[in-house]
This record gives structure tokens, sequence and C-alpha cells, in this order.
């Protein structure tokens, strides 16, 4: 960060808690692993906070091939294949060592997941907030996302949010026929802040055509691709929830951080971009508060929500069918 920027720019996910980032511009989780390697790496060029890969309590397998180039995207399955207590025993350590603020994402496979996993980060020190994945496979739904469903949320986030005094996001799955109910159904049940969105889950197939490309068949679409997407969602929810937003999708540029701002995020993450280059959540977050202070503005808070309607949008799925 640039000397005596930090003052433009810093920001609490969740007040209430104290997720208070010097600036907006954080990793999302898949963009730094478990956030060690980045963080010994960068230098002073530091992110406003970093999300850790996805965990599970127990691990699983993540065969490879784990990643191919699509137009325009990424094709990855770099979810997650670690258990907790093996996370924890290999970064616990470095986090609680870190001045950026680490949260860690969390992928339940069932409800008595969320607990176990929820209970043992909060007792661990070092750790600024859980970031609940709503896009992970639940067996008890045959497999289907939490987040696809009102009542599945709310049971979720009132079960994780019973187990942590720590500050609570939640990360939404971009299939939700409505991703407004959702969200609000998580703000609701005690989410501190939202984060939009997931991945789009996709195929593709090898060289040849004989089979797909990635050792687990599917991947999540990420890149500027999901840009748009992630946009509207933000768009969308921005507009019936009062807590912090995480816009996260295709984020390259400051011009890509502006229009999440101008839909209505509070923070702005990079996953993709940010693999292919460490320090350029912090650079980002230099050139926003380098941006601010030319045109005057007392932060970017300014910013925020320019692009929302003052009329409540009645959202896109009530447009009927998209025209040319």
């Amino acid at each position: 960060m640039i000397p005596g920027l930090e003052a433009y720019l810093s920001v609490d996910l969740a007040p209430d808690r104290g997720l208070r980032l010097p600036h907006p511009v954080i990793v999302a989780a898949g963009g730094a692993g478990f956030g060690s390697e980045l963080l010994d790496s960068v230098g002073d060029t530091l992110p406003g906070a970093i999300v850790t890969r996805s965990v599970t309590r127990r691990g699983r397998p993540n065969p490879a091939p784990r990643m191919t180039f699509v137009p325009g995207a990424l094709l990855s399955s770099v979810g997650p294949h670690s258990g907790l207590d093996d996370v924890l025993r290999r970064h616990a350590a470095r986090w609680a060592a870190s001045d950026v603020p680490v949260i860690v994402s969390v992928c339940a496979e069932e409800v008595g997941d969320i607990t176990a996993l929820v209970t043992a980060l909060d007792l661990q020190p070092g750790i600024a907030g859980i970031e609940l994945n709503l896009a992970c496979p639940d067996r008890s739904r045959g497999g289907l996302p939490v987040g696809l469903d009102v009542e599945a949320t709310e049971a979720a986030v009132v079960t994780a949010r019973a187990a942590t005094g720590l500050p609570l996001v939640v990360k939404l799955t971009p299939l939700a026929a409505d991703a407004r109910l959702i969200a609000r159904a998580a703000a609701a049940a005690g989410a501190d802040a939202i984060c939009a969105v997931d991945a789009l889950p996709g195929l593709a197939l090898d060289e040849d055509r004989s089979g797909p490309a990635l050792g687990t068949t599917y991947g999540g679409i990420s890149g500027p691709a999901l840009k748009p997407v992630a946009l509207r969602i933000v768009y969308e929810i921005a507009q019936v929830v009062r807590i912090p937003i995480i816009g996260v999708g295709g984020v390259r540029d400051l011009d890509d951080v502006l229009d999440f701002l101008a839909a209505g995020a509070t923070a702005v993450g990079l996953a993709t971009a940010a693999l292919a280059d460490p320090s350029l959540p912090g650079r980002l977050g230099s050139q926003l508060g380098a941006w601010c202070r030319e045109r005057g503005l007392a932060g970017h808070g300014d910013l925020i929500g320019t692009a929302l309607p003052r009329r409540r949008d009645p959202g896109s799925l009530r447009r009927g069918p998209y025209r040319p």
C-alpha cells in the first residue's frame, strides 16, 4: 500500500464483530491456496484480506488434471482436498503471524460438518473470520448445493452462527434461481457479509475428445467470463440486503473493481487473476486509493452503489426472455 492511503480505504465487513480491512481488494477463495505462499511472496504489496481455499472436515481426493483454459475463462477443480486437521497443522501458525486478515472458507458436505468445522476454527488464534460456502454439495440433498434453497440456507447459516462468534461471510452459488432470496435468508439467519459469487460449473473435453479434460469431470468457470454473472448478482442482492457484499468474479483491473463497487459491493475479491499475479490485489488497492484521492473523494465508500436504481429493480428473472 502507498503510505497514507489506508485512511481512504479502510472497510469493516462485520461492523458488529470487527472484520476491518486496510483496503477492500482481497484474495478470494481459490486465489492463494491457504495463503501461506502468497504471504511469503508479495512483500509489502498486501491484499486487504485473504480467503483460503475451501476446506472440508475430512478431505477428499482431487484427481489431476485440475485446470484447463477455455475461451475467456479458467476451468478448474481446485476445491477441497485437504481435511481441516491437516490444514490447521500446516497453516494456522502462519495465519496467526500475519498482518493480513485471514478468512477461512469451509465446505460442509452435511449439516453436522458445519458445527465441527466452525467450532474448530473458532478456537484457533489468527483467524479473522469464516466463509461458509453455500455452493458445496450436500449429501443430505443428493449432492445439490445448500445455496439453492432458502430453508436449507437458513438452517446452515443458523448452525454456523451458533457455533462461532467470529465474523461470518456467506458465499452464494450462481446457480440459485433467485439469489436475492438466498441472500436475504442468509442475512436474516446471522450472516455478517455476503460473498457473490462462486464459480459456475462447467465441462471441457480433452484434446482427442475421448473424455473430460479434468480429473473430476466438472470444474468451476472463473475469470472474465464469470464477471457479467457475478455483477448481475451483486447488483440484485445489493437492493435487498443491508450487510456488506464482497463481489467476486473476473476481476483483473481497476475498472473491474470500480464496476463491482458501483453495483453495490463493499469489497472486491480476485481469484483467477491472483493465481497469475499474487501481488495484483495489493496493487489494485493502492490504485483505488490513488484514484479516490485524485478525485477528492473521502474514500471508496462514495463509489458504492452508484449504479443502483432509485427504485428497486424487478430483477433479471422477471424481464422475460433476453433479447438482443
